[in-house]
């Protein structure tokens, strides 16, 4: 069985290497293939940088890379990165993605507009399983924790016919010792995730390395305590199923002509 690993924060981010150590623990073979630069905030968009019509990607080595895992860097959002693998662009088609672990939040219907989870719907929707996982600090510091709270929500997701659920997984950055433990949630009215903006001049901004990093949050986490992101808040992990695009026939619409 053989597991993807990406994100939106990029190649370097520790957050590959935790879930690769997480999908290598579960039995599966491990390759990363993740954004180049950042990608926060590009839900499922399907931008890439090619060259002579083929998608630009190159090896690459992330701190901390476990042994036997291939890691690329591709010049990509990662729902395309996930939509590439279903097709082969990394070797066989994977049976998992695991896409995180984020930095920061990904947590109400905000989530619709995260690059974490919009790679994880991406692989649902193309009938591959798919955990999304966020550790909520913009830069965490308990990696350990989140490892051990996405091994556990695996080890659950991996027994399910999941359908076309995607598993959302949200991790407050806290010590083991002091996670509440791993509750179910729905997702709060707005919530958090964050986006990358570059100025008008994007090789002028990446000579400068002026690119800003925003957070659009609600106030969720104090008006909606039992919602994912109060829930996590509250020094709680949180877990929340999402459906991929699915046609809703219940509600019918009247024919014209």
């Amino acid at each position: 069985m053989l597991a993807l690993i990406t994100n939106d924060d990029g190649i370097a981010s520790p957050g590959l290497v935790v879930l690769a150590r997480v999908a290598q623990a579960a039995g599966y073979d491990v390759v990363i293939a993740a954004p180049k630069a950042e990608s926060s905030g590009a839900s499922a968009a399907l931008h890439g940088a090619e060259l002579d019509g083929r998608l630009m990607v190159e090896p690459a080595e992330p701190p901390g890379l476990p042994d036997g895992v291939r890691a690329f860097a591709v010049s990509a959002d990662p729902a395309l990165i996930t939509f590439s693998a279903a097709y082969g662009a990394f070797g066989a088609r994977p049976d998992l993605v695991l896409s995180g672990v984020n930095r920061g939040p990904n947590v109400g219907n905000a989530v619709l507009y995260s690059g974490t989870v919009g790679a994880a719907l991406a692989a649902t929707s193309l009938g591959i399983r798919a955990v999304a996982v966020s550790l909520d600090a913009a830069d965490p510091v308990h990696w350990d924790t989140a490892e051990q709270v996405a091994a556990h929500a695996l080890a659950w997701f991996a027994t399910v016919d999941a359908g076309r659920r995607t598993l959302n997984v949200n991790v407050p950055d806290l010590p083991p010792g002091e996670l509440r433990g791993l509750r179910q949630a729905p997702l709060a009215s707005f919530g958090a995730v964050h986006a990358r903006v570059v100025p008008a001049d994007p090789l002028e901004a990446g000579r400068r390395g002026d690119d800003v990093v925003i957070r659009y949050e609600g106030t969720e986490r104090h008006t909606e305590p039992e919602s994912d992101a109060g829930m996590l808040d509250a020094g709680w992990a949180t877990a929340t199923l999402l459906v991929a695009p699915w046609a809703d026939t219940t509600l019918a619409v009247p024919p014209l002509g």
